[in-house]
């Protein structure tokens, strides 16, 4: 087997298997954070390690990505905090024959020029939208009050919320540890909260404040055909209440 690196600077969704590496190089920007997402793409039920180096001084960290079939699985996630690094890279090592992974950089800025994954702006209106897999919604609220809504009837449904340098990972119908899915490199885990709930539906409130959010898919492919996510302005339903 052959090692080689692919370019990885735009965060783009790439396939790694064995003996590949792929370097995000200078890219990542002080003050946001970023969640490396990994999917078992392989065509057996093998667990795959993913290694991933962000720090000179520091040993790399451990990602695991837990096998299925099909593609099913969820992703795996490692969130990286761009004040203490702008070089990140993800390695499957030469001893894990047959693996493949599917992987690709979530933030506020990534991933951009992404075949593979739908880029599309969340519109504050409160309708439901089909929240299927591989999907980055956007939007830049205004500084007031909106509300956030995910429905899922999949155990375990986990979508991830981007502002800047904090994250916020959503699950709903959760039936394990959510953390066992999640890993930190360095201090990022202190930006990260995990809200996990039994429930189908789950709403959250969020202040906008003239700068863009980022609502990413981390569930399979199977488990997302039912689920939905909408943004409602609550100062535009107060307005619409009072017939103005």
């Amino acid at each position: 087997m052959i090692m080689s690196n692919v370019n990885w600077n735009n965060g783009q969704l790439l396939t790694l298997e064995q003996g590949m590496t792929a370097t995000c190089t200078g890219n990542l920007n002080p003050g946001q954070l970023y969640c490396l997402f990994f999917y078992n793409a392989a065509q057996n039920d093998a667990d795959t390690v993913v290694t991933v180096v962000w720090s000179n001084s520091q040993p790399p960290v451990q990602v695991l990505v837990p096998g299925t079939t099909g593609k099913q699985g969820l992703a795996s996630l490692c969130f990286v905090n761009g004040d203490q690094t702008n070089t990140v890279s993800a390695a499957v090592t030469q001893g894990q024959p047959g693996a493949s992974v599917q992987t690709f950089i979530g933030s506020v800025k990534m991933p951009m020029e992404s075949p593979g994954i739908n880029n599309i702006n969340l519109a504050p209106n409160g309708e439901p939208v089909p929240f299927r897999a591989f999907t980055r919604f956007y939007n830049v609220p205004a500084s007031h009050w909106y509300q956030m809504t995910l429905t899922s009837d999949i155990n375990q449904f986990i979508t991830v919320q981007f502002e800047e340098q904090r994250a916020q990972v959503n699950i709903v119908n959760t039936t394990s540890n959510p953390t066992e899915l999640v890993t930190y490199a360095g201090n990022a885990q202190q930006y990260v909260t995990i809200n996990a709930v039994p429930n189908q539906i789950y709403s959250w409130s969020l202040q906008g404040n003239g700068r863009q959010f980022v609502w990413i898919n981390a569930d399979s492919v199977q488990n997302s055909q039912s689920a939905t996510i909408s943004l409602q302005s609550l100062s535009a339903l107060y307005d619409a209440q009072q017939g103005k």
